[in-house]
């Protein structure tokens, strides 16, 4: 054959191809499984990543500056209302009581005596009201005195477990300087943020059932459940407008102090979908991060479609727009079809298709 003939030959091979190229739809020759989305109701758990405090934690500081005298409490101790905890060196300020008592004493001799001659009409009743303003000076001074020797006193202010030291025994304390920390862990604050959406769905709830506040859970750092729920009963006034979140805060009641301050965890939240529309996951694709099924028309011919997923369990999606619950979409062998193909179908019940998944969304 000389090339003539070959160049020939070439060029009907590829006009035969163009032109087969060019009819309508590729058949394939194969029966594929096709489903239906379902509607339901159902419910979903979401978590949201919180932060755990004590509902009172606050900071021990010296009232009065002097030598750390003694330290009754250990750190991580369980301390009672009241209970002595540190004393700082005294001295200074118990002579200063003593002086202050004197002081008092004096003015009250001298109140009396002018008194006295007062009733006499030897002095005038001037005189009584210096001795008797000088004699509540120096009661007032003395009581100042008492203030300030109690301050030496650090006293645990309500039930609490304290954290570690931030001074050692015989260290020169300043006015303020921060001694430890003490927590109060019966009752527990968790925070969470909560999109707006969410937010408002929750507020519409509220409303409506204004006697049932929202229960939660909380899922521990060990992945394992607290024992008790919470509560939601405190709402930040603001947004955050960088996150579009604001916070949610949980009470939940710590008898037996296994949570505590600075500790994270995981809230869970369980929210009702009414009529949600529900698919399995391996019907839908990726492309360029977004969820896509394939819908088979009444004419068996295959095409993409993009949906929106709202909520997920394992091996089920939500769908919250792009599909009727009339489609039939695509169940098995995605990998085999191209958009525009023509298939034999058999239609698979979804109730059969979800009874074979691992359904969380009961």
């Amino acid at each position: 054959m000389n090339k003539i003939d070959i160049l020939i030959a070439l060029s009907l091979i590829i006009g035969f191809s163009s032109c087969d190229s060019h009819k309508g739809h590729h058949e394939v020759q194969s029966t594929f499984e096709v489903t239906s989305p379902i509607k339901k109701d159902t419910s979903v758990t979401k978590h949201y990543v919180s932060q755990i405090h004590s509902s009172q934690h606050i900071e021990l500081r010296a009232l009065e500056r002097g030598y750390l005298e003694k330290i009754f409490v250990d750190e991580g101790q369980f301390v009672k209302k009241g209970q002595l905890m540190f004393q700082i060196l005294p001295r200074l300020y118990q002579a200063e009581l003593k002086k202050a008592e004197a002081e008092a004493h004096y003015a009250e001799i001298e109140y009396q005596n002018t008194k006295r001659l007062s009733d006499s009409n030897v002095v005038s009743p001037t005189e009584l009201a210096l001795a008797s303003a000088k004699y509540d000076k120096a009661k007032a001074e003395l009581a100042l005195a008492q203030v300030h020797l109690d301050f030496t006193q650090v006293r645990a202010p309500f039930d609490g477990i304290m954290d570690h030291f931030h001074v050692r025994l015989g260290s020169l304390v300043e006015e303020g300087e921060l001694l430890t920390t003490l927590s109060d862990n019966h009752e527990m604050w968790v925070y969470f943020n909560v999109p707006e959406a969410e937010y408002l769905d929750y507020k519409v709830e509220l409303s409506a059932d204004k006697a049932h506040p929202l229960k939660v859970k909380l899922m521990m750092a060990n992945n394992k459940l607290f024992e008790n729920l919470g509560e939601v009963n405190t709402i930040e006034a603001d947004f955050n407008n960088e996150t579009g979140n604001i916070a949610f805060r949980a009470t939940f009641p710590n008898p037996k102090g296994l949570l505590r301050h600075g500790e994270t965890g995981n809230v869970l939240v369980e929210a009702e979908l009414k009529n949600a529309m529900l698919i399995p996951q391996k019907t839908t694709f990726e492309i360029l991060d977004k969820k896509y099924v394939f819908v088979v028309d009444k004419d068996n011919i295959v095409r993409s479609r993009r949906i929106e997923v709202g909520a997920e369990w394992p091996h089920i999606y939500e769908v919250i727009d792009g599909l009727e619950s009339s489609d039939k979409i695509l169940l098995e062998g995605l990998r085999k079809v191209r958009d525009g193909d023509r298939i034999e179908t058999e239609f698979v019940d979804p109730t059969t298709v979800l009874s074979h998944l691992d359904l969380y969304a009961e």
